[in-house]
């Protein structure tokens, strides 16, 4: 399934906000990302359409199992470079912004070989 960085870095953004809060709104999504609501609606829309989340008709917006696989995967990969980043020295936000672009380029196989390969040298 192919899914641009927007797309992976708004579903990301619902996941987690999701765990935080009891609804996730756009304004919520705009909030977290700092970006306008106008935007926000316009992708809202694009994810919809993609089946990658549901909104009811009070605003409330929901991932569907596909947009959940998405965000999960893409959060992962956040979560693992930004803590190896961050054991290897790099300070803590650096690494963040760095796994950040990371998580959207690497491929699944290489992501799966380098968390092997740091897996096994870590045990």
């Amino acid at each position: 399934m192919i899914v641009n960085e927007s797309s992976e870095n708004y579903l990301e953004t619902i996941l987690i906000l999701s765990k935080k809060l009891p609804v996730v709104r756009s304004v919520d999504i705009a909030n977290e990302l700092g970006f306008k609501k106008s935007s926000v609606s316009i992708a809202m829309k694009n994810l919809r359409e993609k089946n990658h989340i549901t909104v009811t008709d009070a605003g409330f917006i929901y991932l569907t199992d596909s947009g959940r696989q998405i965000a999960e995967s893409t959060y992962e990969r956040h979560e693992f470079f930004t803590d190896w980043l961050t054991r290897m020295g790099v300070p803590a936000e650096t690494a963040a912004e760095d796994a950040c672009r990371i998580e959207h380029v690497i491929s699944q196989e290489s992501f799966q070989a380098i968390k092997d390969f740091v897996n096994k040298a870590g045990s």
